[in-house]
């Protein structure tokens, strides 16, 4: 497993790590349960101005993994939400390196970013009521489901037919 290196994104960052999340979240993946067959990773699009705001946003912090060669491999989304509680959001692993553990080094570099930088004692999380691979992923990695759920944008994907219960799984991990 590679080295890799971690710092905040700036504002000069944003159109990278827009590439990387749109790639990341869109990309085909032969696994079963990872993605989903409902045609939502190909309709997944993210605006450059988005990102701009994840990254410019007080109490936000959008993480940066690059390797020794100074590519962007992996990134997270992190923000404040109380004195005690952090929210990760959109970790993304380049599709050429996923299966190398990346994801998992990006994912611990954030919950040890939020409880140093912000002495958060929880994080929050959340991953598509669909994606059971994805959510036995968190679990492993010690994230518990809440029992609460967040409506998935159903207004972004129209032209889509979605299940009825298709929603977003709350977890969340103590760390502190």
């Amino acid at each position: 497993m590679n080295e890799l290196n971690f710092r905040a994104a700036t504002e000069d960052d944003a159109a990278q790590l827009q590439q990387l999340v749109e790639c990341a979240f869109r990309a085909e993946d032969s696994r079963k349960g990872w993605t989903d067959d409902l045609g939502l990773s190909s309709s997944f699009r993210l605006d450059v101005q988005e990102v701009l705001a994840m990254i410019t946003k007080p109490d936000s912090v959008m993480l940066m993994a690059t390797d020794n060669q100074n590519t962007l491999v992996g990134s997270i989304g992190t923000s404040k939400r109380s004195e005690n509680q952090a929210r990760l959001f959109m970790l993304a692993v380049d599709t050429s390196q996923q299966c190398g553990g990346i994801g998992r080094q990006v994912l611990a570099y954030a919950e040890d970013y939020c409880r140093r930088t912000w002495g958060v004692t929880t994080l929050g999380l959340n991953a598509l009521s669909n994606r059971q691979q994805l959510i036995s992923w968190y679990s492993r990695r010690g994230y518990k489901m809440t029992g609460e759920t967040t409506a998935f944008p159903r207004e972004k994907f129209e032209n889509l037919v979605l299940p009825g219960d298709l929603c977003f799984v709350e977890f969340e991990k103590v760390v502190g």
